[in-house]
């Protein structure tokens, strides 16, 4: 009767009885733990302070109580909370405790107080110089016209910084809302690309980058939001310009895969290359990270917000997608994106 009950249960859970030893474990538990099901004292199976204090308060008081257990799987830790419970089945006395996985949700509140905290430091640095260049605007430059107009470009550029942060933070919010929303209507990609390539033309001509179409003879026609990926392959080619190294070249690829491994269907890769100084392959697995940056200095002087990458793959993850970045020191830098076909 007691294993039944316990499989009813639908978190890991363990019966413990007033001797401090296992009555019983329900498969879950067993997953958990392999020697859960084992009629042996339980702290020689979950060997953790925490939880055999809970149990003899639970024990001493009958009331509930609730604990933490950290397990490790492959090197990854689980966090799990506790509620032992104090319980009676007929003749039998015990403590009913159940495992909760909340890993998913200590991780998500850990980004959420991360990506607070850089917001705070991206905007406050801006705010901080406006308010300083105001001060001094009020005060001892108040008559100095040479202070005035380089300080109110300096502050024009800041107030700018900020516009485009809060700009992509706007960008990034409602990628994630439509997240589980496939996009259905079915575009040229190339066409995108196209235009992409035409509305940086002075961008590469400032930086003495030439910006070169290939592969467009292959089938582009993707189901996709044509403004969200037009927004992914300014982001992608404007990278390649700025950060690849003025009087360079960056190539645009278009290239048909018969069939994915990855998304197991045909698809389009579309490949941004430039023959820049390239990253090292340590920063590689990060580049996607919110606000993440290899050097903070230049990007800023670029006009980075440290979130483009980001936008990038929540973009080409909504599409169904993939995006895959290959670099070497001295060997420049690929970044492709692969959509399904239409």
């Amino acid at each position: 009767m007691i294993d039944s009950l316990l499989e009813a249960i639908p978190l890991p859970a363990v019966l413990i009885g007033t001797d401090a030893r296992l009555l019983g474990g329900n498969e879950r538990a067993i997953r958990l733990q392999p020697n859960a099901g084992d009629r042996r004292a339980f702290i020689l199976v979950f060997r953790q302070p925490g939880f055999s204090t809970a149990f003899e308060q639970c024990i001493r008081t009958r009331q509930p109580q609730t604990t933490v257990y950290l397990h490790t799987d492959e090197g990854h830790e689980i966090r799990y909370d506790v509620t032992c419970s104090y319980v009676e089945f007929g003749e039998t006395k015990g403590v009913l405790a159940c495992f909760r996985d909340v890993t998913e949700v200590e991780q998500a509140g850990e980004i959420r107080r991360d990506f607070v905290a850089n917001v705070s430091h991206e905007l406050k640095t801006p705010l901080t110089a406006l308010l300083g260049f105001i001060e001094t605007l009020q005060g001892p430059a108040r008559n100095d016209d040479a202070a005035r107009d380089r300080f109110l470009g300096i502050m024009g550029a800041e107030a700018s910084r900020m516009n485009r942060l809060v700009g992509d933070l706007l960008s990034l919010s409602r990628v994630e809302e439509e997240a589980r929303m496939r996009p259905t209507d079915s575009i040229d990609v190339a066409d995108i690309v196209n235009t992409v390539v035409r509305n940086l033309c002075e961008v590469a001509k400032a930086q003495e980058v030439e910006i070169s179409v290939q592969g467009l003879e292959a089938e582009t026609k993707v189901l996709g939001d044509s403004d969200q990926l037009l927004q992914v392959f300014t982001n992608l080619i404007e990278n390649a310009v700025k950060y690849g190294g003025s009087g360079g070249a960056v190539s645009v690829t278009f290239k048909s895969v018969d069939r994915d491994p990855f998304l197991r269907r045909p698809a389009v890769r579309i490949e941004v290359k430039d023959n820049g100084p390239g990253i090292d392959p340590l920063h590689i697995p990060r580049l996607t990270e919110r606000f993440y940056r290899i050097d903070s200095h230049r990007s800023r002087e670029m006009g980075g917000t440290g979130l483009g990458l980001a936008i990038v793959k929540h973009i080409v993850n909504r599409h169904r997608g993939r995006m895959k970045i290959e670099s070497a020191l001295g060997q420049g830098s690929t970044f492709a994106v692969i959509l399904p076909k239409n």
